[in-house]
């Protein structure tokens, strides 16, 4: 019984393409929409994750500033006061597996007749270790050649890439501010992060040979930075706590004045940019789904004036012997099929222009497979609740008037 309905449905919509293809056109246009807009706010949230994730697991970040100097209140790294002796501090709090000061001074670094405009980051050998990044080529500076201010440094993808091209950049010169550096690694590559930035563009070289040869007067012997590694998720904001109350023991601050440092807790900032984007893209998958219920009401549009026109011939049928229940089936069906089709067509554009998107938006659109079968789920529902009561209309009607009509 089914399998003749469905071929009935299907020569009904074929009778008639310009309009059942109009009238699947809100289908197709909010299924698509709301398919793009779940696979961009998809990706921007994996993005953010990696982007985050790709500093270290388990990682606060403490920076310098924040205070007030002289009535002038300065934002997070514009102070001076952050010393190798807080992070030394740091390191032997509870929860703590590891903290490495740095300090970061951009700089244009000249290899032969090349040059390069880079971030130079001044850092303990504990930085590769506390934001878990290995060296791919060569290796990294040790403890001795960090306390002695070696003239050594590690190197991202990009820079190497700009500075010497194909050749090998291990063993080779380069000069930050005039001073000599020997490159003897280069860091394994991490690509973009959230927000455009090149995370393989930048050097790092020992923060003892940073502070005396790289850094201004005003900033000599100071940090900027001090990445914390935790032990765990569940200790972050205990040593957050710890870290506020020694620093502000350690750098002298009275009771109400205010700190001249800042902690950022980076799983809570994913956290908080995962809440964000996923209710952006709830909102627009919201704005794309009116387009289904319009899509809906032009599907019982269309049926009742489908009703109207083939009333004789559902008059027949009920004289011939079809019961109420198969002619209301009968129309259920052409409804589903309709709203069906366009669903599918609508998946089919959501996902070709999700995958387009890539090349204009910067990062990788997420497509979830539930998204997809959600929007067949909703279709199917969309299909039969508003082809119900056209169906039920021509259930309904009387096969004497039918036939007289």
């Amino acid at each position: 019984m089914i399998g003749p309905m469905l071929a009935e449905a299907w020569s009904a919509l074929v009778a008639n393409r310009l309009r059942s293809l109009l009238t699947m056109l809100g289908m197709i246009i909010g299924v698509s929409a709301v398919i793009l807009m779940l696979a961009i706010g998809g990706g921007v949230q994996k993005q953010v994750s990696d982007s985050i994730s790709g500093l270290g697991s388990n990682l606060l970040i403490v920076t310098a500033g924040g205070g007030r100097q002289g009535g002038v209140f300065g934002g997070a790294g514009t102070g001076a006061s952050l010393r190798i002796e807080d992070a030394e501090a740091i390191a032997a709090l509870a929860d703590v597996v590891a903290a490495s000061p740095s300090t970061a001074v951009p700089a244009q670094v000249v290899a032969g007749p090349t040059n390069w405009a880079t971030n130079v980051t001044g850092a303990t050998p504990s930085w590769f270790r506390v934001n878990e990044w290995p060296v791919d080529d060569g290796r990294a500076f040790n403890e001795r050649e960090e306390r002695a201010g070696a003239r050594v440094a590690v190197i991202g993808q990009t820079v190497g890439e700009k500075l010497f091209g194909a050749r090998a950049p291990t063993g080779e010169q380069l000069r930050i501010k005039g001073v000599s550096f020997t490159v003897i690694g280069v860091l394994e590559k991490r690509g973009q992060g959230f927000g455009g930035q090149d995370r393989d563009d930048q050097i790092v070289v020992p923060l003892t040979s940073a502070q005396r040869l790289l850094q201004a007067n005003a900033f000599r012997g100071t940090i900027r930075t001090v990445s914390v590694s935790v032990a765990s998720a569940q200790a972050l904001e205990p040593v957050t706590d710890d870290i506020v109350r020694l620093l502000r023991r350690l750098h002298n601050l009275r009771e109400g004045e205010q700190d001249d440092f800042q902690v950022a807790n980076l799983t809570a900032i994913t956290d908080t940019l995962s809440t964000a984007t996923t209710a952006v893209s709830l909102l627009l998958a919201a704005i794309g789904s009116i387009s289904l219920v319009v899509g809906g009401i032009g599907i019982m549009n269309i049926m009742l004036v489908s009703v109207t026109e083939r009333t004789r011939e559902i008059g027949i049928r009920m004289a011939i012997g079809a019961s109420r229940g198969a002619v209301r089936l009968q129309f259920l069906m052409e409804a589903l099929m309709l709203s069906l089709i366009g669903c599918g067509i609508g998946v089919l554009l959501g996902t070709s222009l999700a995958t387009l998107a890539d090349n204009f938006i910067g990062f990788e659109t997420e497509i979830a497979p539930a998204s997809v079968g959600i929007a067949f789920a909703v279709s199917a529902t969309i299909g039969i609740f508003f082809g119900w009561w056209p169906a039920t209309r021509a259930a309904r009607l009387s096969p004497i008037e039918a036939l007289r009509s």
